[in-house]
């Protein structure tokens, strides 16, 4: 029996017999981690309240045959207390976790930067102090980067040409000059555009003064743009309030 420690991020739970569960977690040191919490779902459980999503937990798991089995379980934040009695920022960190396990994807591969962008996220969600919106956006736009797909938004994502280029290709890999453009571009405002650079770089007033059309239409093409590269839907989206 091989002990270890770490400290993560509950991304879900599934039921798993009579009173055990499996919960997948973003962890610090081991990445994406996959572990059976024997016992949870009883009502006696030393430690079941503390493994439900949202929760940042210092963990002493032991390596098993299949999953990991965790023996302990410690609160660090709860940050779901300040989460779940609201829908929009309910829904906004639902959709972060279930994008950071598919980002993430390979069980047992370091990825701290991933890890600490999301407890950046939902502190910040839970302070309330942005839009959940602005919030979840500037989230998926940095997780994409850190994963190594930020989108071209101060130069032609095909030929590299500096400038403020007014159309945005999803597939292209973001703003596309005039002589690049291909079909099924989409010409999106220029302040939208401004709203996206702000996420992406952290320039909180400038994305806090933005208007609601323009937080709309950023949501699009964040959203867009996050699915087209994981391949894969983010089902929890389509919850996100978008108005």
């Amino acid at each position: 029996m091989s002990l270890y420690r770490d400290e993560g991020v509950v991304l879900r739970t599934q039921k798993l017999g009579e009173a055990d569960r499996i919960v997948t977690l973003l962890t610090r040191r081991c990445g994406l981690v996959r572990a059976v919490g024997k016992g949870v779902r009883r009502t006696k459980s030393r430690f079941g309240a503390r493994l439900e999503p949202f929760s940042h937990v210092d963990l002493q798991l032991y390596t098993g045959r299949t999953l990991d089995v965790i023996t302990q379980a410690e609160t660090l934040r709860a940050y779901g207390e300040s989460i779940v009695d609201d829908y929009s920022r309910y829904t906004a960190a639902t959709a972060m976790l279930e994008t950071a396990e598919k980002v993430v994807a390979v069980e047992n591969d370091p990825q701290l930067r991933q890890f600490l962008l999301l407890i950046g996220a939902l502190r910040t969600l839970g302070e309330g102090t942005h839009d959940s919106r602005l919030v979840l956006d500037a989230y998926l736009l940095r997780s994409l980067a850190v994963a190594g797909y930020a989108p071209a938004l101060q130069e032609c994502a095909q030929c590299g040409s500096r400038g403020e280029h007014r159309s945005f290709a999803v597939h292209a890999g973001g703003t596309v000059c005039s002589v690049c453009r291909p079909h099924g571009a989409t010409h999106p405002a220029a302040q939208t555009l401004q709203l996206m650079l702000a996420l992406l770089g952290g320039d909180w007033p400038a994305a806090d003064a933005s208007e609601d059309r323009h937080r709309n239409e950023c949501s699009g093409l964040v959203a867009a743009y996050l699915q087209w590269h994981l391949e894969n839907g983010i089902r929890s989206l389509r919850l996100v309030e978008r108005s």
